[in-house]
Order: C-alpha cells, then structure tokens, then sequence
C-alpha cells in the first residue's frame, strides 16, 4: 500500500492507495471513531458495480449504513440534487456524530463533499474515489461544490476529507473513454510542477494505457504527492494552488458553453492545457518544442486537442470564459507554463490572443 500525507494541521489525512480498499472501508471509518451511523452517496452507475461491498464492509465493521443514489453524469451536480441529499440524510437522521463516504468519481466526490460541508453545518465525509481522475485529483485537497447554469464549480466550499481510500480495482472496471479522460490531469501535474514524470508519462504511456496496476500506483501516488504540496502550503487558493488550474480556464468554459456532458472534464481540459501552452508560446516564451511535446502527450492519450466553433459558439465560450472563478478585474486570468515542469499563475491576456489560439 502507497500512503501520501496531506498536512493541514488538525485537518490533516491519508490517501491511501492499492487493489482491494473497497473491502477495508469499514475497517478504516472505524479507526477514524467517526460514529456509528453513516450515508454513502452514490451514482446510478457506480451504484450498481461498488456500493453492495462499501455497504457489506461498513455493516461488518459495525456500522448503521443507508445507501443514497443519484443519477449519474455532470449534469446532476447541481444544486437540486445537493438538496435532495439533505432531505435524505435528514429522513436517515443522520447526526453530527455520523458521516458520508463519497463513492464515485469527481461529480459525486465534489458534491458529496459539498453535501458534508453544508448538512449539520459540517459533518465528517470520507472519499472513495473510483475513477482515475478522481483518484489523482478531484478528491484530494477539500475543494467541493456544484455548478450553475452561468458556469461550472461556481457554487461550493473547501472542505477536507477525513481519509481518503483509492482502490486500484476500481480502474478496471472504467470505461476506456472516462480513462483516458483521467490521463488529462495526470499529464497536468507534469506539466505543472514535475519533468520528470512528465518524461515518464511520455515513454510508458502504453503501459499505462494497457492499465498496468504497479504502474498506475506509482503514478497515482506521485500525483497525489504533488497535490498535497501544493495544498498543504495554499489551501484555499491565495496563491500556489492556483497552478492546479493549468487548461481549467478554457477546459470549463468548453464544458460549460456546450452543455455539461458533451465533454468529459478530463476531455475538455486536455484541450484548455493544449491551448494554454500555446498561449505559454505567445506570452512567456514557452519553448517550441515543449509546446509540441505537450500536445503529443496528449494524442498518445487519446485524448482531443482542438476544438471547431463557429462564430456563435465562440461567443458563447468567451462568455464563460468570462464567468469563470479566476476572472479578476473583468480580465481573465491564466495558468501559463515557461517550460515543463514550471508554471506562471495570474497571466493576464488579451481576448485577440485567446481568440486566435482557440
């Protein structure tokens, strides 16, 4: 088992990372003594495949589970469905001394962690990510929240897990298009704060692809290593979290303009970090090269690089684009790398430059 620390204080936890966690749920919950009575939320597809042994794990270590499904897909992060949670944790009488474990991938971790900030005023969760995109980011670091119709995570709070338990086997049972999705932010943290992974991701790129089990261990536990810096020294985004953003400006504007569900985050974003380094090329000199490495990085992925818009889509992208959370001042701002491994938060520019690379 790979264990990675992320270190705030009295909120502090473990990511816990191997095959077969699922079935130590219940084991883990009670070494946290996070009361008797519990929820899992989940989706309708998750649901189906994982929440019988989360549930048989939690009964077998003592605890009073009730199981909450909602529909799967972007589209039900919002807030009506954050409200039908609390109506049904209120009719389970769930207390303060009782807690949720988020089962699923980003939309169920980012809401359900939001449904834990707000029900009782804050009640303990614990995340079970089961997709890959989950495991190396969405559930590490307390960010939670919903979407809007005006944009995407525009509703929401930094609230920490207790623990959270990435079991590998999950991954097998991914959908090869949500897979290569996770890869997205995988390549991220290359780009963002490591060259050498980076340089890894490139050369084993088949094997990961092939869901080689040590690998992606290996790689998940860096990643998670990665963000836990990052968030152990900027927990609420005053400043260095900020990287963690790199393609998110463009990569949600894309979901959002065409309708959650069109594309994939991890597809979307995989976009926004390809026009991003050529936006890097434009205003701080990223390097040719490193731009054309990151795009291939990508491709080898199988993973989208570009996007078509006619004239009032693009209108539509700017549009939310200009709703986003880094908008500053009317401008929007940037995540931009000077070269892989190295970034520049709070990058000012100009609508003709994002125009013309998009």
């Amino acid at each position: 088992m790979r264990i990675v620390s992320v270190e705030l204080g009295n909120r502090s936890y473990a990511i816990k990372i191997a095959p077969g966690l699922l079935k130590q749920l219940g084991g883990e919950c009670a070494r946290l003594k996070l009361g008797d009575r519990c929820a899992i939320i989940t989706d309708t597809n998750v649901g189906k495949i994982f929440a019988k042994a989360a549930y048989e794990s939690l009964v077998k270590a003592g605890f009073e589970p009730s199981l909450i499904t909602i529909p799967s897909g972007e589209k039900s992060k919002n807030l009506r469905t954050v409200h039908n949670c609390h109506d049904q944790l209120a009719e389970q009488r769930l207390e303060r001394k009782s807690f949720i474990v988020a089962l699923g991938g980003g939309v169920v971790g980012d809401l359900v962690g939001f449904v834990a900030a707000t029900y009782l005023r804050g009640i303990p969760f614990v995340q079970v990510p089961t997709t890959l995109l989950a495991q190396v980011d969405s559930s590490v670091g307390g960010k939670t929240g919903v979407n809007l119709r005006a944009g995407k995570n525009l509703v929401g709070a930094f609230y920490q897990p207790r623990l959270v338990l990435c079991d590998l086997e999950t991954l097998k049972t991914l959908p090869e298009r949500e897979f290569r999705a996770g890869l997205a932010e995988v390549v991220k943290y290359g780009v963002i704060y490591d060259a050498k992974l980076f340089a890894q991701l490139e050369h084993e790129m088949p094997g990961i692809l092939r869901r080689n089990l040590k690998t992606l261990s290996q790689i998940i536990a860096r990643c998670c290593e990665i963000k836990a810096e990052v968030v152990s020294q900027d927990e609420t985004e005053n400043g260095l979290r900020a990287i963690l953003n790199f393609g998110h400006t463009i990569g949600h504007a894309i979901e959002n303009s065409s309708g959650y569900g069109k594309f994939l985050h991890g597809e979307a974003i995989a976009i926004g970090q390809v026009a991003a380094a050529k936006l890097s090329q434009k205003i701080l000199g990223l390097r040719q090269d490193e731009a054309a490495r990151i795009e291939k990085l990508f491709l080898n992925a199988g993973l989208p690089v570009g996007i078509k818009l006619n004239s009032a889509r693009r209108k539509k992208l700017f549009a939310a684009m200009l709703l986003d959370k880094k908008v500053s001042g009317g401008e929007v701002k940037f995540v931009l790398a000077e070269k892989i491994g190295r970034v520049k938060p709070g990058c000012g520019v100009a609508a003709d430059v994002i125009n013309g690379v998009i």
